[in-house]
């Protein structure tokens, strides 16, 4: 291998590792014997065991929360409402279900309460829902949306996307298929029309 193959090849080794047992449960010589190195090579690469979960962190930040902006941008511009959710209820349900070990040392790693799971917070979720409250209230003041509470209104819909995320990645892993571009879209119809019939 070269130097960045084994470097890959450690950070999704600690993936797997970090998932299972938390940050503090895995140890140096578990990550050096999982990646089939000695302990003295791993650190050659990363100088400590909190480094290379930064590193990780890292290198997941570009397929999560952060990658929004970037993607929904021509929804933005289009001010297309139903193409902008969408594509933003795919995303959730893929970072849920692509990468579920993700999940789960984020999980850990909130519980454990590590600093770097508050950096994680900060530097990548913190500006996905800048992304969909700046949107949300764009379409406000359009006139398009009534007036709500923008925050409120973009939890409420990434809650609906992240709890389904979540039980089918955690708690059905082998569980059947989830058709995720069929529930996407009643999912969305149901954030946009809401579930009350107007009149009645």
């Amino acid at each position: 291998m070269t130097s960045g193959e084994r470097r890959t090849a450690i950070v999704d080794a600690a993936a797997e590792l970090f998932a299972a047992k938390g940050f503090r449960g895995t140890t140096t010589r578990e990550l050096a014997n999982n990646v089939g190195v000695t302990e003295p090579v791993l650190y050659q690469h990363f100088k400590t065991k909190s480094e290379l979960y930064n590193a990780l962190l890292e290198s997941k930040a570009h397929r999560g929360p952060s990658a929004a902006s970037e993607v929904l941008a021509p929804f933005i511009a289009a001010r297309d409402d139903r193409g902008f959710f969408t594509q933003l209820g795919l995303g959730i349900l893929a970072w849920h279900l692509d990468d579920p070990s993700f999940c789960r040392l984020l999980m850990f790693s909130s519980l454990e309460r590590h600093e770097l799971s508050e950096l994680f917070y900060e530097n990548h979720v913190l500006p996905f829902y800048d992304v969909i409250t700046g949107y949300i209230k764009l379409r406000m003041e359009q006139g398009a949306f009534r007036n709500m509470d923008p925050l409120m209104a973009a939890r409420a819909f990434a809650g609906m996307f992240a709890h389904l995320g979540t039980i089918h990645s955690i708690y059905c892993p082998h569980g059947p298929s989830l058709d995720r571009e069929a529930v996407t879209g009643q999912m969305v119809d149901i954030f946009l029309r809401g579930i009350h019939i107007p009149g009645s």
